[in-house]
């Protein structure tokens, strides 16, 4: 691991859900991490472990997942460079979920203690790190919808609609066009479906002439009939000026 300052695209991240002070801006770039980089499936933390940091991403897609008995994989959200996935494991004692790539990143690991003492040095931050778990959690109320209640086109839709909204408000990405290397399993696992029914879906999605698919590469041609194929708004991003169109 290497030692690293100034992350500045947690500001970028936290600056989209709440008001930053400069004096806020002045402690989040002060925060120093450790980079690491993982591959695709290479677990980050795992459920029941006992850790001493958070980490936040820097690059690449992750997703929380669950294993039932049976060792069937349940994605229940994917995480953007920005986010702080399991920002809540500075409070509980153990992990619930498993956090691993869907592709290859960079995160940079926080230390607890330190985190612990900025938020008690600084209560505007700890509203703001508060804040952002509490996005979280609406973002995991969302899926559970998605998952629960709409079929596969639009469950289809709206994972899409969401990952280009949340790539886009962090620049990451222009207009309506995204790098997904995300596997049709990764897909099937997140939407409670199977591969077979993650690739009739999309080509009923190409068929209608709402994306065009190019290897990873996903094109919204027509981004007003994906928002309505997938039932999408933004309010649960909780994003400030956020819009679907």
């Amino acid at each position: 691991m290497t030692q690293a300052t100034s992350p500045s695209i947690l500001t970028r991240k936290l600056q989209i859900i709440c008001d930053l002070t400069d004096s806020d801006i002045g402690v989040l770039e002060g925060i120093q991490f450790q980079k690491r980089d993982f591959q695709a499936n290479q677990d980050i933390v795992r459920e029941g472990d006992r850790p001493t940091h958070s980490f936040v991403i820097l690059e690449g897609l992750v997703g929380s997942t669950k294993l039932t008995g049976e060792g069937k994989r349940q994605i229940t959200s994917v995480f953007v460079p920005g986010d702080i996935p399991d920002l809540h494991g500075m409070h509980l004692s153990v992990l619930d979920c498993t956090f691993t790539p869907l592709t290859r990143v960079r995160v940079g690991f926080m230390r607890h203690d330190a985190l612990r003492a900025i938020c008690d040095q600084h209560p505007s931050i700890a509203t703001v790190f508060w804040r952002s778990t509490l996005i979280d959690a609406a973002i995991y109320r969302e899926w559970v919808t998605n998952v629960g209640r709409r079929d596969a086109y639009a469950r289809m839709a709206h994972i899409l609609c969401e990952l280009i909204v949340r790539l886009r408000s962090m620049g990451l990405i222009k207009d309506h066009v995204a790098e997904l290397p995300i596997r049709q399993a990764e897909l099937a696992d997140a939407l409670g479906l199977s591969a077979v029914h993650v690739n009739r879906t999309l080509q009923d999605l190409r068929g209608d002439g709402l994306v065009v698919t190019e290897g990873s590469r996903f094109h919204a041609v027509d981004w007003p009939g994906l928002v309505r194929a997938g039932d999408f708004e933004t309010g649960y991003l909780h994003q400030r000026n956020a819009t679907s169109l």
